[in-house]
């Protein structure tokens, strides 16, 4: 398999293009051809999430990669109602942008609840010509009663977040961010120079108390996002990093618990972010489960 290298920032917005979402430009990348795959980054990171996965999957796929509003190369309002919703608004919009009306899933953390979104919006339509085909969850926070938020998002959700947003450092960032991978698998100082250089373009950091938001919008809509995963009509698939803190071996059991599917994959000794602490395993998850549909 053909994994990536780590590009920079720089040349990864420049592969890319924007739309636009309720007034406010959004950043994407297209690439590949064939099933287009849509794939949804997490919090507090980008679609530059995907670098090391992107090139074996654009060749098989018609990949679809955004930016959501408030994070990466996207905009960030400092006066916006983020929330769950908008975002998967969003993505139907650019997917219908692009006419593309069919399409696979491949989420992460704050993406897999967008997902679930999308899972609920498409259980409620009337006709299947439209929404997922099939969908693929890593590490995220798919039951409210099993996600373990950090500390610096208890506070970031807190009456104090505004102000917590002030005291969030490229030095406080990369202790608190290394402390999700594995022990094995932490990333480099590039990588993290690369991650927080995004996060914090158009100084993303000062939004981050109005994006976490969606840790309390998990908890009200949990009967509508659980689900479609207890009840999906399309194939799910779970792949996990079980040494994650946040939503690993604890989360993967509560998804045993719930869940009918033979489609979980565990990488042992992996933390928070599959898909950069170990691509080679985790597209060899991804290719085994759509071989098998």
């Amino acid at each position: 398999m053909e994994i990536g290298s780590l590009t920079s920032p720089e040349r990864w917005k420049k592969e890319g293009r924007t739309f636009l979402h309720r007034g406010h430009e959004i950043f994407y990348r297209e690439e590949g051809r064939g099933e287009p795959l849509l794939l949804i980054h997490g919090f507090p990171t980008s679609s530059f999430d995907w670098i090391y996965v992107w090139p074996e999957l654009a060749k098989r796929y018609r990949l679809v990669a955004a930016d959501l509003i408030g994070f990466g190369f996207s905009a960030k309002p400092a006066r916006y109602d983020y929330s769950i919703p908008d975002q998967a608004d969003l993505l139907e919009g650019l997917l219908s942008e692009l006419a593309i009306p069919r399409y696979g899933i491949l989420a992460h953390d704050y993406g897999d609840t967008v997902a679930q979104e999308l899972l609920a919006r498409a259980s409620e339509r009337s006709t299947s010509d439209q929404g997922p085909t099939f969908c693929v969850l890593l590490n995220g926070g798919l039951f409210p009663e099993s996600h373990h938020p950090r500390f610096v998002q208890k506070l970031l959700i807190s009456p104090i977040g505004g102000l917590v947003t002030r005291l969030i450092t490229e030095r406080t960032f990369r202790k608190s961010f290394s402390a999700i991978f594995g022990e094995e698998t932490k990333p480099s100082e590039e990588e993290l120079r690369c991650f927080w250089e995004i996060m914090n373009h158009n100084n993303g950091v000062r939004i981050y108390h109005r994006l976490i938001r969606y840790m309390q919008e998990r908890r009200k809509q949990r009967t509508r996002w659980v689900g479609p995963l207890i009840n999906s009509p399309i194939p799910l698939a779970l792949i996990n990093g079980p040494v994650d803190p946040v939503s690993g071996a604890h989360m993967v059991q509560r998804y045993r618990e719930l869940v009918t599917t033979k489609h979980i994959y565990e990488l042992d000794g992996i933390g928070h972010y599959p898909q950069t602490e170990a691509p080679e395993r985790m597209l060899k998850s991804f290719l085994d489960f759509v071989a098998d549909l």
